[in-house]
């Protein structure tokens, strides 16, 4: 037992009675006990050891093909009114799930180890931090987590032994059956409970679970906000640091930005990028009136195709050691790991993510093309120093951005912060043919937190625009960025990746008062001679039509908004109304 806390001895005593085990193992996060668990995993089958050499302390992991993704349609928010989890959500009576899962974890972990894994999501010693537990019948959960959480002593010493404010996680694999898959969380309990998955997304709890859903609805009562949200700090050739915090939906890049390497033109002026999340922010008013974020996180949890020495070099870097794969291909030559899009030599005597002898040359995957990386945050060479402080970072901009061929420019800034609510409450993707269906469906997903709100979007809406008050003139400054504009062939404009500081440059001049702006329909652009294009093989021309609005294009794009925000009804603030007549009077 590593605690007192009779909250957490009571809750933990409830589990051991419901779900059975044959033993229960606190986890303290101690190197012994987890090379203990490392070990078994290895003889057990369940992780393969990687090339110390090459890849020290790495290991591999599969799981069944019938479980390699965050599962949406079986993610639950569970609160005792069904309007509480709104229309974007779905939701079943708490005492319905409740019943229902209680059945399915009844002697659940019979002939099984329980593991209590203690965990902070946060810094140690940060206001800002909360404390879950996870109980687990997973080996790769307790490694996984040791990865991503501050776990052990330092979550049971954040908590105290009175306190009775922590997340209560409860998973097990139990058949990793998907017809009896659930993810629910019960935001009015502080409780998230998982059964029938061993894939990261849905079992690592301190995760979109935590971080988000519950943390969401924690920050709504509490007066803070959880967002998905990269924070990446910008250090000028004089040494100053700003940060910036940036929603993207899936595949839109938000990793390589946080990660960026200045282009050429400015690592010679002596610019630095410094990563302090890729993922995850929780963002509260400091002393100084100002919004400062940390993030809840102590890993990467990173998508592995398409990272490689171009497209990602820190990510690629912050693998090399400690790291658990998941789902990639295993190159039985060297004993390393391969995926689609690490290099041009697929390796020729190798098993394929689901464990099969595989051959690079017959057109099937030899990683799934959702397989993971679980790779700690300290590996990166792009870490920030700031990354484990208390306060966090004061944050001087917030960036929104999607996947549009057309409509969206390459940047503008919102009039305010209400109509910067309102342009994060209208974001939007264009499927690409990476996805199944039709391409070019436009889908809705405001500030990115679609599938991770975990109480209803427009009062989330509304907390957005409360936060704006209680900020007033100290608030970051609201941004839109569309990296994926495209010429009639379907090209990109924009050359992307390290050349995107070029536009955040633009942004921090902005919040700086440095520039000027011409006013459009849409907001504020930046005039064309503004945005540095040296040693680009782009054009003046070239910017001006990468920043153009086409006001029919807009009009169309007013009806997808209006669509979209009748689903809310009468929940949506009357700010967004208004801000939307604006843009019609402005198309106008």
């Amino acid at each position: 037992m590593l605690t007192n806390n009779k909250n957490v001895l009571n809750w933990v005593d409830e589990m051991v009675a419901l779900t059975k085990p044959d033993k229960v193992v606190w986890i303290d996060g101690s190197k012994e006990q987890l090379d203990e668990i490392r070990k078994q995993s290895v003889e057990s089958g369940e992780m393969i050891k990687l090339n110390e050499e090459k890849l020290p302390n790495c290991y591999l992991h599969r799981t069944l093909p019938n479980d390699v993704a965050r599962v949406e349609h079986r993610t639950f928010i569970c609160t005792r009114n069904k309007e509480d989890a709104g229309p974007t959500n779905n939701w079943e009576d708490p005492q319905v799930m409740y019943k229902k899962l209680g059945e399915m974890f009844d002697g659940v972990m019979k002939g099984r180890t329980m593991y209590v894994i203690p965990y902070l999501m946060g810094p140690v010693g940060s206001e800002f931090s909360k404390v879950g537990f996870e109980i687990t019948d997973s080996n790769y959960v307790v490694l996984n987590m040791d990865i991503m959480t501050r776990m052990g002593k330092d979550a049971i010493d954040q908590l105290g032994e009175t306190s009775n404010d922590f997340v209560r996680g409860l998973h097990s694999k139990a058949d990793i059956d998907e017809e009896k898959r659930y993810i629910c969380q019960f935001p009015e309990d502080n409780t998230i409970w998982s059964i029938n998955s061993a894939y990261g997304g849905n079992v690592l709890l301190g995760k979109k679970c935590f971080a988000l859903r519950i943390a969401s609805f924690q920050g709504k009562n509490e007066g803070w906000m959880a967002e998905h949200m990269l924070i990446l700090g910008i250090e000028n050739p004089q040494g100053e640091v700003k940060y910036i915090c940036a929603a993207f939906p899936s595949a839109c890049g938000k990793t390589n930005l946080a990660m960026l390497i200045p282009p050429e033109v400015y690592k010679k002026a002596g610019y630095k990028v410094w990563c302090v999340g890729d993922d995850i922010s929780w963002l509260r008013q400091g002393p100084d009136g100002r919004l400062w974020a940390i993030n809840p996180e102590n890993g990467f949890f990173g998508v592995a195709p398409g990272t490689n020495l171009k497209s990602n070099p820190n990510a690629l870097h912050s693998t090399e050691e400690g790291t658990i794969f998941t789902n990639v291909a295993l190159n039985l030559d060297t004993n390393t790991v391969w995926w689609e899009g690490l290099d041009k030599n697929p390796p020729t005597n190798a098993i394929n993510w689901k464990g099969e002898k595989w051959d690079c040359t017959d057109g099937s995957k030899g990683a799934h093309p959702n397989s993971r990386f679980t790779a700690p945050a300290r590996n990166c060479p792009c870490i920030s120093k700031e990354f484990n402080n208390p306060q966090g970072v004061p944050i001087s901009a917030i960036v929104f951005g999607g996947r549009r061929a057309k409509t969206a420019p390459l940047v503008y800034q919102s009039r305010d912060w209400n109509h910067g609510v309102f342009v994060g409450s209208i974001m939007a993707s264009e499927t690409t043919a990476a996805a199944t269906g039709a391409v070019g469906v436009v889908r809705r997903d405001p500030m990115a937190m679609l599938p991770f709100c975990g109480y209803h979007m427009a009062d989330y809406f509304q907390h957005w625009i409360d936060m704006g008050q209680k900020l007033g003139d100290k608030a970051p400054k609201i941004f839109n960025v569309n990296w994926f504009r495209t010429d009639d062939e379907g090209n990109f404009i924009w050359p992307g990746f390290g050349d995107n500081l070029r536009v955040l440059s633009w942004i921090l001049d902005r919040c700086e008062g440095k520039v000027d702006a011409v006013e459009t329909p849409i907001g504020f652009g930046p005039k064309v001679e503004d945005i540095n294009i040296d040693g680009l093989s782009i054009d003046e021309t070239t910017v001006a039509n990468l920043l153009n609005v086409d006001k029919e294009l807009w009009k169309e794009e007013v009806g997808g908004i209006h669509e979209f925000y009748g689903k809310f009804g009468d929940r949506l603030p009357k700010e967004l109304i208004a801000e939307l007549q604006t843009l019609e009077n402005n198309l106008e």
